[in-house]
């Protein structure tokens, strides 16, 4: 199964479309969720992510499926970079993500935007790095995503994906299928009132590319030197990419 055959509320309107409903049914209750069903851990993932970027010290960054900003955020903060375009499907999750932002004064630094991963309304070659935290499994076309991603990264840009996968080893691997089949919908549906949403976590979690083929996949769309590095026995993955710069000679 593909990671783009996996919607929401299944068949019936494209993948896109549900999404983006599904992220606006969930919105107010989306943090608190995020942050207890992982006991927290996001925030140290996204940590490792911050790391992973600050050696390229990126000043201009686009965050792709920014949800409520709390990566923008953190890259305006922890990167101190002089721009940050949040962009997202749902404008649900953007408007919290907006009074977040403008209770911590970053109003001039980050900028929310409504933009289809798939066709990005900006130029080639505009961003230093390209960000996504736990949204590159939403895309409509996972490919054409990654492609648009390469397009707007400048040479010698960063690309840095954290994305939650299925651990390899055991009893990790059986443990957390067990958690993330049962708990997960449970508990998200009691706080979110959806009863699809954290059904398709999981689905999505199964079906998305991890390790090597995701490396595969990123190296197709035109990234180089990709690497992948597991988290928490591998509940999240970190993906860390470059776009080649051209040769010394080149005119």
């Amino acid at each position: 199964m593909k990671v783009e055959s996996v919607k929401p509320y299944g068949e019936g309107s494209g993948k896109r479309e549900q999404v983006e409903a599904m992220f606006d049914n969930i919105a107010p209750t989306y943090d608190t969720l995020n942050h207890r069903l992982s006991w927290n851990i996001d925030r140290y993932w996204r940590n490792k992510a911050i790391k992973a970027l600050a050696k390229a010290e990126p000043r201009k960054i686009l965050d792709i499926a920014t949800g409520t900003g709390d990566f923008a955020i953190l890259l305006a903060q922890r990167l101190k970079a002089e721009h940050v375009r949040a962009t997202d499907i749902s404008e649900g999750m953007m408007q919290i993500g907006r009074e977040k932002v403008a209770r911590l004064g970053l109003e001039d630094t980050i900028a929310f935007e409504y933009a289809d991963s798939t066709a990005l309304p900006y130029g080639d070659e505009q961003f230093d790095a390209v960000t996504s935290t736990f949204g590159v499994r939403n895309f409509q076309d996972l490919e054409q995503g990654l492609r648009e991603m390469h397009r707007v990264m400048r040479k010698g840009g960063t690309l840095c994906i954290l994305e939650l996968s299925t651990p390899v080893s055991f009893p990790m691997k059986q443990l957390f299928t067990i958690y993330r089949r049962c708990v997960l919908p449970l508990y998200g549906k009691l706080i979110s009132n959806d009863s699809h949403a954290y059904s398709y976590l999981c689905k999505s979690i199964e079906a998305f590319p991890q390790g090597e083929v995701m490396l595969g996949i990123l190296a197709k769309a035109g990234f180089r030197e990709a690497a992948f590095r597991r988290l928490t026995f591998g509940i999240c993955t970190m993906y860390v990419a470059k776009k080649a710069q051209p040769p010394s000679n080149y005119q």
